[in-house]
């Protein structure tokens, strides 16, 4: 079984336990909103029961590969295809793209809803329903797992929000606005973003007025990660004195984010540190 992104496919695991076996399309340590898919992609496709997908125009490659596949189970409407992002409130909705967008082009919304790890529960549910109507004779056993996984991750939530609590408010610049999901979780504030649209540097008035920006609201912790380029938060940094923190969205995108709950783990540690 197959996901587009190594978060999903550690959530496709953790209802499947031992019945399935997931792999994701794009490794961890690349973006996958321009992932340039490979031959063996295809063929993987080709004899895979079911895909799960980010959606929200996030993974738009995956249609070009599934009309290519020809795997009727996999095409929209068919058995196994999966949009994970059914059942979410999506934030950032926009009509048409123009002019700046904070960062983010999706007209559909910002698709890094999983980064709030209360969607968790709706995600695993849409994958339950999935695995039930492939394998019926699981259907308990997918369920008890679920039910498993969300009792571990309610309990850890608890633990993440007393750790993020300190940082209600306190302002902060990302390179890219991938974490509207997680600041509306735990009330973080992402005063500002490098990249001014998605896959464009940024131009030297944009640094400029963050760096202002930066300045004036004295903001010390500047938010990348691992597969965005270091240039221009290196130079913001040496200019204000901030802090890089490293966070991940990606599972595997860090040693340490080995799953989907450890990922948090990972970055709410990771984030109080780089303020204190």
């Amino acid at each position: 079984m197959l996901a587009t992104t190594t978060v999903l496919a550690s959530l496709l695991e953790a209802v499947g336990g031992a019945r399935v076996s997931a792999s994701a399309l794009v490794p961890p340590d690349l973006n996958a909103e321009d992932y340039q898919p490979h031959p063996q992609d295809l063929a993987r496709l080709k004899t895979a029961r079911l895909v799960v997908r980010v959606g929200l125009d996030y993974d738009l490659w995956l249609d070009r590969l599934l009309a290519q596949a020809q795997n009727p189970a996999l095409g929209r409407g068919g058995p196994g295809y999966v949009d994970a992002s059914f059942g979410i409130a999506v934030l950032d909705v926009r009509g048409a793209a123009v002019g700046p967008t904070g960062g983010h082009a999706h007209g559909s919304g910002n698709p890094h809803y999983w980064l709030d790890p209360a969607n968790a529960e709706i995600i695993t549910a849409t994958i339950l329903e999935a695995l039930a109507r492939l394998d019926p004779p699981a259907a308990k056993r997918y369920e008890s797992q679920r039910l498993r996984f969300v009792d571990d991750l309610r309990s850890k939530l608890a633990v993440w929000e007393r750790t993020l609590a300190p940082l209600q408010g306190r302002p902060m610049v990302a390179y890219h606005n991938t974490w509207a999901y997680f600041a509306r979780h735990f009330r973080l504030n992402f005063a500002g973003f490098i990249e001014e649209r998605a896959g464009v540097p940024p131009s030297p008035a944009h640094l400029a007025g963050l760096l202002r920006a930066m300045r004036e609201q004295q903001i010390t912790v500047i938010v990348r990660e691992p597969h965005e380029p270091e240039r221009n938060t290196t130079f913001l940094a040496d200019k204000t004195g901030a802090r890089v923190v490293v966070l991940a969205s990606a599972v595997g995108a860090v040693p340490a984010a080995r799953d989907y709950i450890s990922l948090f783990d990972y970055n709410a540690s990771a984030l109080a540190a780089a303020f204190r």
